[in-house]
């Protein structure tokens, strides 16, 4: 029998979080499904979503993609300052239909892809657990006219029946970080889009959509899909961030000149606003243009340094570079906490030895390595580390800014060195649908055990303490909450048999399981 209220985690403001006791459960109108929540994971993203509120790139309106009458009728659209249900990795099973939903069955079991990237808002696109409400609640309502995509494709996915639903759920963060090298990167000028030429002349430019010329001291206004400077004045540079639009290019040619000093770039775009930005010290454009790689995969025998290698999605990037099956990779971890460090270890240094490849984990209060990396993924939003970054790239380095900068922040960066040495920022924000299937087929077959994320587990009581644990790293691994849970708070897994002894004996060599999760299924009698 479905309640009419249910228990809920709310973020009514920044940095304000709450547990309503008593939200109602909304029942589905005509094009809308509603389901009950089996497990959400908690996500560093939350932590964003946490502190920037309405002004999270995600949390502002729909501005395309779906009639303002159509999300009108959409309780669970909770765009601005509305309070939003926060949690998107999530695996979820359909309990009512609307009459008029067509693809729905009630008992379906599905993980759920959070991105609507064909429902863009002003600096980035909607998404469950942002502008739509997400899965730290017992029951969450979507509609089936958000949830599928113009051509077709639904964001639910079929869940097998034979896998926990925290080893499925976790498919999410997997897919995060399976995107962040996958994407593929656009390696030339928008032919039918608009490109902003700003140089002492107008010189010719090859494949570039409609161009719009302007000298350096009389810049345009608006957006542009390619933007290209001839110069090397980092005032003139620094205000031409402002017309590159979303998922645009920044091309950089100096024709020998410099910029002098650190230029203050928009890297908090790199991630949520998916631009680009590349160039030459010389003066050939196709020069800039050579230097985009077709994506952001890593290559073989690049030294690779994570900073930030031993948290959970640290942890996660250091495993997949380990099992890629890329040659000669040697990857650095970093991180501050030597504790974790060990515990990284502990888990990936079998998988090096297995593949014959070189993990170095270190701490970088004590002993960096030396060396220049072709490869490195940065785990913090720090703008610092960006700067520090491209001091320690090698050429045509890529800096992979995986750890999402909000859309407004800025870094001083020393463009010169980023330009001579053609380095290349790539930032990706959330999966696509193909990375979510990739990685559900490698659970499905046993390729791969998500499960090895999970540190702690917790019901909906315990889900704050949850996210200010992931805020203040107490966690070497993942939190998974469980709504049908009540009363159960953040237990880290070793000490699960403190007061639940029939899961911590369904343990599997102290890793969460399936037999675990259904021994928690049976102790709070959950469906």
């Amino acid at each position: 029998m479905i309640p009419e209220t249910q228990c809920a985690v709310q973020l009514v403001g920044p940095d304000q979080l709450r547990i309503n006791e008593a939200k109602p459960v909304f029942q589905p109108g005509p094009h809308q499904v509603l389901c009950r929540v089996e497990v959400c994971g908690l996500c560093f993203s939350d932590l964003k979503l946490l502190k920037q509120f309405s002004s999270h790139a995600r949390k502002s309106e729909v501005v395309a993609g779906i009639a303002p009458d159509v999300l009108a009728q959409m309780p669970q659209y909770v765009p601005g300052e509305k309070p939003v249900v926060p949690g998107h990795e999530t695996v979820v099973r359909v309990v009512k239909v609307g009459p008029e939903v067509e693809r729905f069955k009630v008992g379906e079991r599905y993980l759920v892809q959070t991105d609507f990237r064909w429902l863009p808002t002003r600096n980035s696109n909607s998404a469950f657990g942002y502008n739509f409400e997400g899965a730290l609640q017992e029951y969450v309502l979507v509609d089936e006219r958000v949830i599928t995509a113009p051509d077709g494709e639904t964001m639910f996915i079929p869940a097998p029946e034979d896998l926990s639903a925290s080893a499925i759920a976790l498919c999410e963060p997997w897919a995060c970080v399976e995107d962040a090298y996958v994407e593929k990167q656009r390696r030339g000028f928008k032919r039918d889009g608009k490109t902003l030429i700003v140089a002492d002349h107008e010189p010719k430019v090859d494949g570039a959509g409609k161009i719009t010329y302007a000298g350096p001291s009389a810049l345009s206004a608006g957006k542009f899909d390619d933007v290209i400077y001839f110069g090397g004045d980092a005032a003139v540079c620094e205000k031409l961030f402002a017309n590159v639009g979303t998922n645009g290019l920044f091309v950089i040619v100096q024709g020998g000149k410099k910029f002098g000093r650190p230029v203050v770039t928009a890297v908090g775009r790199v991630h949520y606003g998916g631009i680009r930005v590349v160039g030459t010290a010389g003066s050939n454009v196709a020069d800039a243009l050579a230097a985009i790689p077709a994506t952001a995969e890593i290559r073989p025998n690049d030294k690779i340094n994570i900073v930030g290698a031993a948290g959970p999605m640290g942890t996660m990037h250091v495993l997949r570079d380990l099992c890629q099956g890329v040659p000669g990779v040697t990857v650095c971890a970093g991180d501050l906490n030597d504790e974790r460090l060990a515990a990284l270890k502990r888990l990936a240094e079998p998988l090096a030895q297995k593949n014959r490849l070189a993990l170095r984990p270190y701490n970088p209060s004590k002993d960096k390595p030396a060396e220049r990396f072709n490869y490195i993924v940065l785990m913090a939003p720090v703008p610092a580390l960006v700067a520090q970054a491209v001091r320690d790239a090698a050429p045509r380095a890529i800096i992979n800014i995986f750890a999402g900068i909000p859309a407004d922040k800025t870094g001083e960066i020393d463009l010169d060195a980023y330009l001579e040495k053609q380095c290349y920022f790539i930032g990706t924000s959330g999966s696509t649908l193909d990375d979510m299937k990739v990685v559900l087929k490698k659970v499905a077959s046993r390729q791969l055990d998500t499960n090895l994320s999970v540190a702690a587990i917790t019901g909906l009581d315990g889900a704050v303490d949850g996210i200010r644990a992931v805020e203040k790293n107490l966690m070497p691994g993942k939190i998974i909450v469980y709504p049908f849970a009540k009363g159960l708070r953040l237990t880290a897994l070793p000490e699960v048999g403190k007061e639940h002894a029939g899961v911590a004996r369904a343990l599997h060599d102290g890793q969460w399981s399936r037999n675990a999760e259904e021994a928690l299924k049976r102790e709070f009698e959950a469906p």
